[in-house]
């Protein structure tokens, strides 16, 4: 979608899209009654919870995992049924770029039990989010994953908006609030306005250079047969998230106490960056860590020139809420 296809619309900030994440989904209602504390310049920000009913049961999902059910080949086939696809239908019709309450750029609140810190996770290389996150970046430092490449890993919710990346904060254990996350979780979602805000006001500046991490591949625990676990995360890896991996170190210890070392593949580069090691919620998809390659690329003037394009379309608060007013009247039976 092109930003000459983009109605006007206002930014989504989504909690709870894995409903085991309490934090972002504890800190809504503080939101919501002071939308100021994140946009004192006064952009429309709608808040949503992703996954309600997942929630309420404390469960990452319900019938599958809500942050992979924005695959068009399930969206649009209408035998498919399951909670989490009926959810992220509802999602794109109530605030997708053409829903009833449009929004041009989507900001998914994550936490993990991996020691992330505060990061951001991109998928795929689309300008305006580059630009985003190089904005992020250059005013708090934050990491930045970039996942592509994975072909077993496909439909995630910001891809199906214009703009949009998580924030992913750890560690913390599932299903616990935490305040010291729900405080870095508001920062990084206050200066991600604060970057939309100034592309809106066409004073966006960028840093020269972006640092990234790029998805190379995946790694399990090594399993028997019946996939039984024969090892775990070795202790001297676990918590070093964002730290270099060179061969030889140790990565997994097996069952008799033995240290099992990384050995690069012939396709692997010469250092890995590790990311959600450990992460407790990829046990079931058979990922132990995900490794990475560090690189640093100029940060290309096109990329704020998406973003800016896009951030014009920006509503105001006032403008958003006279937009729902709209909308809710002209849906109103006898309207």
């Amino acid at each position: 979608m092109t930003a000459d296809e983009l109605a006007r619309g206002g930014v989504l900030v989504v909690a709870g899209t894995h409903g085991n994440e309490r934090n972002a989904v504890h800190l809504l209602p503080r939101w919501r009654l002071a939308p100021e504390r994140l946009s004192p310049r006064g952009l429309a920000v709608s808040f949503t919870e992703g996954n309600p009913e997942a929630i309420r049961e404390g469960r990452r999902y319900c019938d599958r995992d809500l942050n992979r059910a924005f695959l068009p080949a399930l969206l649009e086939d209408p035998t498919q049924q399951e909670l989490e696809v009926r959810r992220a239908r509802d999602l794109l019709d109530t605030w997708g770029p053409r829903g009833r309450f449009p929004c041009a750029v989507a900001l998914d609140l994550h936490s993990t039990t991996a020691a992330m810190g505060n990061s951001l996770v991109v998928y795929g290389r689309r300008p305006a989010d580059l630009a985003l996150a190089a904005g992020l970046q250059g005013r708090l430092g934050l990491p930045i994953y970039l996942h592509e490449g994975d072909p077993s890993q496909r439909g995630y919710l910001v891809e199906r908006w214009p703009c949009g990346l998580v924030i992913e904060v750890g560690p913390v254990p599932q299903g616990v609030v935490s305040a010291a996350i729900g405080e870095r979780t508001e920062i990084a979602l206050a200066m991600a306005l604060a970057v939309l805000e100034d592309a809106r006001e066409g004073v966006l500046r960028l840093p020269e250079r972006l640092v990234i991490h790029r998805h190379r591949r995946s790694l399990d625990v090594p399993r028997d047969g019946s996939g039984k676990p024969l090892a775990c995360v070795h202790p001297r890896l676990q918590d070093r998230d964002w730290r270099p991996l060179r061969p030889s170190d140790p990565l997994f210890l097996a069952l008799d106490g033995r240290p099992l070392s990384w050995e690069p593949g012939p396709q692997d580069p010469e250092a890995v960056w590790p990311v959600f090691i450990n992460e407790a919620a990829y046990e079931e998809k058979g990922i132990a860590l995900s490794l990475t390659e560090r690189e640093v690329w100029t940060v290309d003037p096109e990329w704020g020139l998406a973003l800016s394009t896009l951030a014009a379309l920006l509503l105001s608060a006032d403008d958003g809420n006279k937009t729902r007013l709209a909308v809710e009247k002209t849906s109103r039976p006898g309207s």
